[in-house]
């Protein structure tokens, strides 16, 4: 069995988000907590996603969220843990480079678009403040990655109302069964 190492985006993910549900409500879920959630810097979050899962005595599924899908394509560009990583679920990846991005970030544009080096499954709404529904099929393809449609979802957080999600959950479930 994986474990679920939890990458929330910039400003974490408050108490109503799926992966705080997740983390409140499975044994087998653990949040990556970072320094700086205002204003990360690239090199910081990807030194603790590796951490994370470099001390993880299990292998993982990555269920990240938001800037946590630009942090995992980055960081799986040159860890040296990623046998451990049995696959991503990237939930609503944040389009980094958009003019609309928050700014504070630092780092994290451009976005990568390398293929990942383990099974991924990338989750879009179709009303995504954060990506276009067409950057969201781009950084799918580019990644390797199986593309599911939510529909109008927003930014599948805490807004959305998902609670435990189990439709996300069940995602993990497939990654994890995957050999």
């Amino acid at each position: 069995m994986a474990a679920v190492v939890l990458v929330p985006g910039l400003w974490n993910s408050g108490a109503e988000h799926w992966q705080s549900y997740w983390e409140r409500e499975r044994t087998d879920c653990r949040r990556v907590l970072q320094k700086d959630w205002e204003t990360p810097r690239r090199s910081d979050w990807v030194a603790t996603l590796d951490a994370a899962v470099a001390g993880s005595s299990l292998p993982v599924v990555l269920a990240a969220h938001s800037l946590g899908c630009a942090l995992v394509a980055h960081w799986a560009g040159g860890s040296k843990h990623l046998a451990k990583v049995r696959g991503a679920l990237l939930v609503a990846p944040s389009d980094v480079e958009a003019p609309s991005y928050p700014a504070g970030t630092t780092g994290f544009a451009p976005m990568p678009l390398d293929k990942l080096p383990f099974r991924s499954i990338v989750v879009m709404s179709s009303d995504d403040e954060y990506v276009a529904p067409g950057r969201a099929r781009l950084f799918a393809q580019a990644w390797g990655s199986r593309l599911v449609d939510v529909g109008p979802k927003g930014h599948i957080n805490s807004a959305s109302a998902l609670g435990m999600w189990p439709e996300g959950f069940g995602l993990v479930e497939e990654l994890r069964a995957a050999v």
